[in-house]
């Protein structure tokens, strides 16, 4: 019996102690389920910590990259500055000392060597010369030591170079009137015979050919502004006003347009066309900014070139009054060849192959390494040395056919571009999208397409370059002048940039291109051929 009541006794027994120790297990559960809630919750705060320190030294490198790039923008050198309109201040003495340091560095690298004196470049032979003879004295022509006379051995020349200002004439044509005294004696119809006017630019104004082609050339070559041009011709006694001259450049373009659209005809034959914009501010315009575009074909300077050849060097010039994309698409009209243009889109909606420019890709990289720290060699730099290697090719085979330059590329050129594509796709996950190595890095992958599409054809550059170079005179002169008055005025200096800088292309000098044209086209011929620049004979730039 008593041991039936045993378990009885020693559950009532050690049922306080077991409910504690339950007690305190449930609570060790409890403190063990929170501090676990604790640390995913720190976890978590840590995680997004992380991520928002992330995002602030991100912000962190691109505005000290944006720093870098406006303060190099403003206080550095550009690669890009065009060297006529650098000091002009003191570009003399910066001359001077860059000579005088180079001599120094020369007779450093060859102490041991004699150098030998350098020599002057000889004045062109066809330049009128002068003869100045500077003898000595009669009575000196006789021997110091015996008496007898002297006789010339020999002579030394020199040339020095004058300059004589520009000098302005009156031309006055005089046309005799006949008539028949039988006639005048009768009164009846007297019948008076003279000669016709001659053809004029402009008629019934003092302009002759020559004073319209200087006129148009000192602005729209050298970027002399009319009012400047209105001071020289004051000096000289001639009151010529700044409004006519605006006048006559108006109706000087005029006249130039048939050949404006003959050129414009070659050039939508051209297998390539390469393109550029950039902002003119027109007062009369509703808009802030209007564009002037440019298209160009062939190259910079002549090459030989019989008038039968396919490529023409022609550069045109088209006013418009916004950038949108239909601007390009009416210009180019009829146009199927390759396009090259920057990464612009509204060269998109062109008809046209686009291809693109691998300076625009460099120069990003350029950038990027502007904004990174000094001395320091990351992707930009390895970039620009993996670009440097397809100039380096373009240099190599530079005056070859298109057939050779397009198997060259095929076979070295193709192969650098895979490994750059290669090397993109892979660095495009190691950067920050928002730096700017990121950007350059995403802009080339975005356009690699073209990009890459030089190598399709010989008759291809590797750049955009020729556009740029030709839109840069444009962007000179607009420094000087501004702005134009209304739509008309940007459009006349359309057409005569356009004929500026085809004549430059074509080797011939604008001041004597634009004489003959305004000499002859005043006769309205029926065919331009011959009017064509390649097709004119006339001296030459030097």
């Amino acid at each position: 019996m008593i041991g039936n009541l045993l378990p009885l006794i020693g559950k009532w027994l050690f049922s306080p102690f077991q409910w504690l120790v339950f007690g305190i297990i449930d609570r060790m559960k409890t403190a063990t389920q929170s501090l676990s809630n604790q640390v995913d919750t720190l976890q978590a705060l840590l995680v997004e910590k992380e991520s928002e320190i992330k995002s602030l030294q991100e912000q962190n490198q691109y505005l000290l990259e944006q720093f870098r790039l406006a303060q190099h923008n403003r206080f550095g050198k550009s690669s890009e500055v065009n060297l006529d309109q650098g000091e002009l201040f003191n570009e003399a003495e910066q001359l001077v000392d860059e000579e005088a340091l180079s001599e120094q560095n020369q007779d450093k690298e060859n102490t041991s060597k004699t150098q030998s004196k350098p020599k002057r470049k000889p004045l062109p032979k066809d330049l009128p010369r002068e003869t100045v003879i500077i003898d000595i004295p009669e009575n000196e022509k006789s021997c110091d030591c015996c008496g007898n006379d002297l006789h010339q051995m020999g002579e030394k020349k020199s040339e020095k170079l004058e300059f004589i200002p520009a000098q302005v004439k009156v031309i006055e044509t005089i046309r005799p009137q006949y008539s028949c005294r039988h006639c005048e004696k009768t009164d009846t119809k007297v019948n008076i015979k003279i000669a016709p006017v001659p053809s004029s630019p402009i008629p019934k104004s003092i302009a002759t050919p020559s004073l319209l082609s200087q006129i148009i050339t000192s602005k729209y070559q050298y970027s002399l502004p009319l009012y400047r041009q209105e001071s020289i011709f004051n000096q000289h006694g001639i009151e010529l006003n700044r409004k006519t001259m605006s006048e006559w450049m108006i109706k000087t373009s005029t006249l130039f347009k048939p050949i404006i659209e003959q050129l414009h005809q070659y050039l939508l034959k051209q297998p390539v066309v390469q393109a550029d914009e950039t902002t003119l501010k027109v007062i009369r315009e509703d808009k802030n900014k209007c564009y002037m575009w440019v298209y160009c074909s062939g190259t910079d300077s002549p090459t030989e070139n019989d008038g039968i050849n396919v490529i023409k060097n022609i550069v045109l010039y088209d006013y418009q009054a916004s950038r949108a994309g239909s601007c390009a698409v009416d210009y180019l009209d009829g146009f199927n060849g390759y396009l090259q243009a920057d990464g612009y889109a509204g060269y998109e909606q062109v008809d046209a192959e686009l291809i693109g420019c691998m300076a625009h890709a460099r120069r990003k990289f350029v950038e990027a390494q502007t904004a990174e720290q000094k001395n320091k060699s990351g992707r930009a730099n390895l970039a620009i040395t993996k670009i440097a290697k397809f100039y380096r090719i373009e240099k190599e085979i530079k005056g070859l056919s298109a057939d050779e330059k397009k198997t060259i590329r095929q076979e070295k050129s193709l192969p650098l571009l895979n490994d750059f594509k290669e090397w993109l796709d892979k660095s495009i996950q190691q950067v920050l999208p928002k730096s700017a190595v990121g950007k350059a890095i995403q802009y080339s992958l975005n356009q690699w397409e073209k990009l890459s599409g030089y190598i399709k054809s010989g008759d291809i550059n590797i750049d955009n370059n020729r556009a740029e170079r030709a839109i840069k005179p444009f962007v000179i002169g607009r420094k000087n002048w501004m702005f134009c008055n209304a739509a008309s005025g940007a459009n006349a200096s359309a057409i005569l940039y356009s004929l500026i800088e085809t004549a430059k292309a074509n080797g011939l000098t604008p001041f004597n291109y634009l004489t003959l044209l305004l000499e002859e086209l005043p006769k309205q011929p029926e065919d331009l051929a011959y009017l064509m620049p390649w097709n004119v004979e006339l001296e030459t730039t030097i």
